[in-house]
């Protein structure tokens, strides 16, 4: 801290009547709280205009309509698939994919790497919404999700599903940020 108020008393120091060597303990003291007091205030003034455009960006974000897209879990020939098994989305585009499950099996949504890079609003299946990291998400048969997001960071991710037997019978895809 002392090496700032150093910094900050050199600024100061022309605009000052009385030299170093002349200042009592007491002038040093009251210089040392200035110098704090300002920075405190820049500080607060920096934070705020920080969450201002942080807020500003969010708001704007949620503003933008979400582009949909659905993607199904199995089918009702009860095949192990994904349908469509690609999905490919821009970074920085809000978007609402819709989940269904018409098949008679439960299956598993899992793309923990494709999760790590997206920003998640909310996930919502009937009367319940879900807001933060999701990683994988359960549809049993005839079940129905959104999962609103934004992309964050690009590559391509992996996708199946985590239930024992699934990804090897070809349930699995592939997800691009690009």
């Amino acid at each position: 801290m002392n090496w700032l108020f150093t910094g900050f008393y050199k600024i100061l120091y022309p605009f000052l009547d009385i030299g170093v060597r002349w200042a009592s303990p007491r002038l040093w003291g009251s210089l040392r709280q200035i110098t704090i007091v300002c920075l405190l205030l820049l500080s607060l003034i920096f934070t705020s205009s920080n969450q201002a455009i942080a807020a500003n960006s969010t708001d704007n974000l949620l503003k933008q309509p979400a582009i949909e897209i659905t993607i199904s879990l199995g089918n009702s020939a009860n095949e192990l698939k994904f349908e469509p098994d690609h999905l490919e989305f821009v970074p920085g585009k809000r978007y609402l994919l819709r989940l269904n499950n018409p098949s008679q099996l439960k299956h598993y949504f899992t793309a923990k790497d494709f999760a790590d890079g997206i920003w998640t609003q909310k996930v919502q299946a009937g009367k319940v919404e879900v807001k933060g990291a999701i990683h994988e998400l359960e549809l049993k048969p005839g079940g129905e999700a959104e999962w609103v997001f934004v992309p964050l960071k690009p590559g391509s991710y992996k996708l199946h599903c985590s239930i024992a037997g699934h990804t090897e019978a070809g349930m699995n895809g592939e997800i691009a940020i690009r």
